[in-house]
């Protein structure tokens, strides 16, 4: 992506895309390690494993990585592609036979399974878009400025070279 929607140089575009690789690789690597460490010392404190133990652990890493850790792009990305995740996955945590703490009665677990994606995906886009239009400064600078490149640039062309390879 920021080699299509970034200026500058080759050069400055792959330090660009190094420099948030090395990020995205530090951040999650300590993220690893926090969260080994946490389950470990839970577990010795509590001579076994318990069943909130994954979800104080991620807290603990997720706070001083990506809460506290500052909020960088990188970071905003790896949340929310995580956050995405675990939407999809509560949604079908509750639709499963025989889960203790489903609210979703029987009946409507089908229709759940079955559109829980569709939904997402849709009102995903759909917010993207209203944001975008109506309210561009509160979007994410990078995806504001590929959107900005494919829904308004693109509407301004004078040749063969910008409306099909790169737009004005």
């Amino acid at each position: 992506m920021v080699f299509l929607f970034r200026s500058g140089t080759f050069r400055e575009k792959a330090l660009l895309v190094f420099k948030a690789t090395r990020t995205h690789a530090r951040n999650l690597g300590t993220f690893v390690f926090l969260y080994k460490i946490s389950m470990l010392i839970l577990r010795h404190l509590n001579k076994t494993e318990s069943q909130y133990d994954s979800f104080i652990s991620g807290l603990i890493g997720g706070y001083t990585v990506f809460g506290r850790g500052g909020n960088s792009s990188v970071n905003q990305q790896i949340c929310l592609y995580v956050a995405a995740r675990v939407i999809l996955g509560v949604a079908k945590l509750s639709t499963t036979p025989g889960y203790q703490l489903s609210p979703v009665p029987e009946v409507w677990r089908e229709g759940i399974n079955n559109n829980a994606w569709p939904a997402f995906a849709s009102f995903s886009w759909a917010f993207v878009m209203y944001l975008f239009r109506w309210h561009p400064e509160v979007i994410q600078p990078s995806l504001r400025s590929s959107m900005t490149y494919l829904y308004v640039n693109s509407e301004r062309w004078d040749g063969l070279k910008n409306l099909l390879w790169h737009n004005v």
